[in-house]
């Protein structure tokens, strides 16, 4: 994603008022690095933890050792519980996201989680949404992918929000025009 592209992303969190925060392991910090530049992001940004190791999973973020024992660290499972616990350890963040994943050999990786397997969770306003994706490349690709997967997931949330908001929304004079209609 280019510059451009993350300005107007910021953008849009600053239109509807949104924070965020960001919890990475796999993407290493990529995804608020490349989020710095963009205008306006000091007042949408609150911060981004990267654990990319399990201890730094369970003791920053309170991943729980059994989901990393049943499920692995690059699991949804987990994902979801670094969502959860970033939101409990920065409360005012409006959007958490997380993302684990399998961006070189080793690891979890088995066939049916192979290499360039990307796990993200996005929790906005109480909603979790979760993302499984397969991208293919090195290690440096890989990572490239998922932060503009995220970049993209981010800025289709936000465009849907802002038309359930519209949606959801009626005029004050359409509503007086029921109200005259019924008590006709």
């Amino acid at each position: 994603m280019k510059t451009p592209d993350l300005d107007a992303l910021v953008q849009q969190f600053l239109e509807h008022k949104l924070t965020l925060a960001l919890a990475e392991s796999c993407t290493c910090g990529l995804v608020a690095a490349q989020l710095a530049p963009a205008t306006g992001v000091s007042e949408v940004l609150l911060g981004s933890v990267v654990t990319y190791h399990v201890e730094a999973k369970q003791k920053l973020l309170g991943v729980k050792k059994e989901t990393l024992a049943t499920y692995s660290a690059e699991s949804q499972q987990t994902t979801n519980e670094m969502a959860q616990g970033l939101h409990r350890h920065l409360p005012a963040a409006d959007v958490c996201v997380a993302v684990t994943g399998l961006c070189g050999p080793g690891g979890a990786e088995t066939p049916d989680k192979p290499v360039g397997t990307v796990f993200v969770t996005i929790l906005i306003e109480g909603h979790a949404y979760e993302y499984r994706e397969q991208f293919s490349g090195t290690g440096d690709k890989l990572r490239t992918q998922a932060a503009q997967f995220i970049y993209d997931k981010l800025a289709e949330l936000l465009d849907r929000r802002k038309e359930l908001a519209g949606a959801v929304q009626p005029s004050t004079k359409h509503l007086a025009d029921q109200n005259r209609t019924r008590a006709a």
